[in-house]
C-alpha cells in the first residue's frame, strides 16, 4: 500500500511538472506569436515567386495597370483585395483613367478624399468569380460598394455598365477583368 502511494504521489508530481514545463511553452509561443502578429504588415507582404498570383499582384505586374495600383494603395485596399477572397475585379487600364476629366486622378488621390476613392475602387470589385464565358446579357452584378452593375453581351463581346473587357486574367484568389472605362457608382 506505501509502495502504491509513494508511486503516485510520485507519477503526479511528474505530472505537474511536465504540465508546467508545457504551459511555459505554450506562454512563450504565444507571446512570440502575438509580437510577430503585432508587426505583421498583412497578407499583401507575403513573398511567394511560385504560386498563381493575387489580384493585386496582377495589377502590380501589368505596366497597363499602374494607375489603378497607385489608386489601391492610396485607398489602403492592398490587403483587402490580398485575401482570400474570391474577387472578381474589372481593372481599368491607365488609358482609362486617361479618359477622365483632367486633374480627377490627381484630385482622388489626395488624402481627403480617400473615402471617395475606396467608393469608386470598391465599384470594380464583386465577391464571387464571374468569369467571362458566364457572364449572360442583362446580368446584374452587386458589387463590393453597395452598387450594382449590368453585363452586356453582343456578338460575343462583354461589357460592363459600357465598359468593354479587354483581357481576362485568372488569379489564386479570383479573376481580373481589363476593361477599358473606369466605372463610377451613381
Amino acid at each position: 500500500m506505501k509502495f502504491q502511494t509513494l508511486f503516485l504521489m510520485f507519477s503526479g508530481a511528474l505530472f505537474l511538472i511536465g504540465l508546467g514545463q508545457c504551459t511555459a511553452s505554450t506562454t512563450n509561443e504565444s507571446t512570440t506569436s502575438t509580437s510577430s502578429a503585432s508587426a505583421d504588415p498583412g497578407q499583401a507582404a507575403v513573398k511567394d515567386d511560385e504560386s498563381q498570383k493575387d489580384v493585386v499582384k496582377v495589377a502590380v505586374g501589368s505596366p497597363d495597370h499602374t494607375t489603378l495600383v497607385a489608386a489601391v494603395k492610396a485607398a489602403d485596399l492592398v490587403d483587402d483585395l490580398s485575401n482570400a477572397g474570391p474577387f472578381t475585379v474589372f481593372a481599368p487600364t491607365n488609358a482609362a483613367f486617361d479618359l477622365l476629366p483632367d486633374g480627377t486622378v490627381e484630385s482622388l488621390l489626395k488624402p481627403e478624399n480617400k473615402s471617395k476613392l475606396e467608393e469608386i475602387l470598391q465599384y470594380h470589385v464583386a465577391v464571387g468569380v464571374y468569369k467571362s464565358e458566364a457572364l449572360r446579357d442583362g446580368q446584374i452584378i452587386g458589387m463590393a460598394y453597395s452598387g450594382n452593375v449590368k453585363i452586356a453581351v453582343k456578338d460575343g463581346k462583354v461589357t460592363v455598365n459600357g465598359a468593354n473587357i479587354l483581357a481576362s486574367v485568372p488569379a489564386s484568389n479570383g479573376i481580373v477583368h481589363v476593361i477599358d472605362k473606369v466605372l463610377l457608382p451613381e
